[in-house]
């Protein structure tokens, strides 16, 4: 980024003050991951309760001033608000946007997270459930690539229409985003985007809404598990030592917030190779199960590594919907039953309330 340019720019935000305050935008912190590339201004602006009616009109004011800058082709400016109104009666009442909600998470990214997230709600799907998915990795939304949709979703007029794909209901901040752009937010601000796309989102009937988690254990993920009711949690790992360790710590954090735990999936579990018909076990041998039965949590199968479950992925056509014979979707549907299996076992352990 040019530094001339970036403190005209400066400049300009350091002049504009919004009603009631008295600080400006940059130095009150409203301004976050500004940048200056290809000729394009991006940031995001975080705005109080106060300002949000008036949210539209103070982003094109702003665009306005800075488009003086020379070289300027275009201003982006994401809004958002991680303050909540205190008028709101409905805004600290957990998020239940769905019947049962299902967390699929990892320790760390890279263990297939995503892939596992659709072809399990693909799998419920064809039990005969209205399902629903939300991307909430917000750093990384993979669920546009997935499902081939790239464009905007609609609106009717209160709440945004989630896409439909291959049945699904599916939501993702990256069909809201340019698809290269990167989202450079703070915590709060993430966790802000997380609940709404669970509040605003017109979710429609769903028996079972599956949320494609951010990998890790941080604050967003550990604010998440407290606002929404969910009703487990399944966590993909692989074989290797390293995933298993980032798994555990996962798995421990949604036993703190008493979140049940579904069970653990083994993705990347071996490589059958077709020409010599031999397992070659590249990450290891069982480590998922081991830890599972070590944990005393289910464990809901093992996925090899395969080309077709790659290259569906990469079209755009999960491989439950486009090969529902195949073998690795075969694993997938024994993982939903056991998910509903799952699910009916901890409703029949809950304590009962005697009246």
């Amino acid at each position: 980024m040019n530094d001339t340019k970036l403190d005209e720019i400066i400049t300009i935000l350091r002049s504009i003050i919004l009603q009631n305050q008295s600080q400006n935008i940059y130095e009150s912190k409203m301004v976050n991951g500004l940048k200056f590339e290809n000729n394009i201004i991006s940031f995001t602006l975080e705005l109080l309760p106060e300002h949000l009616k008036q949210s539209e009109s103070i982003k094109k004011f702003i665009q306005e001033k800075l488009y003086v800058v020379d070289d300027v082709k275009k201003v982006e400016i994401i809004l958002t608000s991680h303050k909540t109104n205190k008028n709101d009666s409905n805004i600290n009442e957990p998020l239940r946007p769905a019947k049962n909600i299902i967390a699929v998470a990892s320790g760390k990214g890279g263990v297939g997270k995503s892939t596992t997230a659709i072809n399990v709600a693909l799998s419920l799907s064809k039990l005969n459930y209205n399902v629903g998915i939300l991307d909430a990795d917000i750093y990384g939304p993979s669920l546009p690539k997935l499902t081939g949709i790239n464009n905007k979703p609609k609106s009717d007029g209160k709440k945004i229409i989630p896409h439909i794909a291959f049945g699904l209901q599916v939501m993702s901040i990256g069909y809201l985003v340019p698809e290269d752009a990167a989202t450079i937010w703070r915590g709060p601000m993430v966790m802000s985007a997380i609940e709404q796309l669970l509040r605003d989102v017109n979710w429609s009937n769903l028996d079972f809404l599956i949320i494609d988690m951010p990998p890790g254990t941080g604050d967003a993920q550990l604010t998440l598990s407290q606002r929404v009711q969910l009703s487990g949690a399944i966590i993909v790992s692989t074989p290797q030592d390293l995933s298993l360790i980032d798994a555990r710590k996962g798995l421990n954090m949604f036993k703190k917030v008493n979140v049940p735990i579904l069970g653990i999936i083994e993705n990347m579990s071996y490589f059958e190779c077709h020409n010599c018909n031999t397992k070659h076990e590249i990450f290891g041998n069982g480590g998922a199960k081991a830890e599972a039965e070590k944990l005393g949590v289910t464990f809901l199968n093992e996925i090899p590594l395969n080309i077709s479950l790659r290259t569906t992925s990469d079209e755009g056509n999960p491989i439950v919907h486009k090969e529902p014979n195949n073998s690795i979707s075969k694993k997938y549907m024994e993982i939903g039953s056991k998910i509903l299996n799952q699910i009916q076992k901890n409703i029949k352990q809950s304590p009962q309330i005697i009246q």
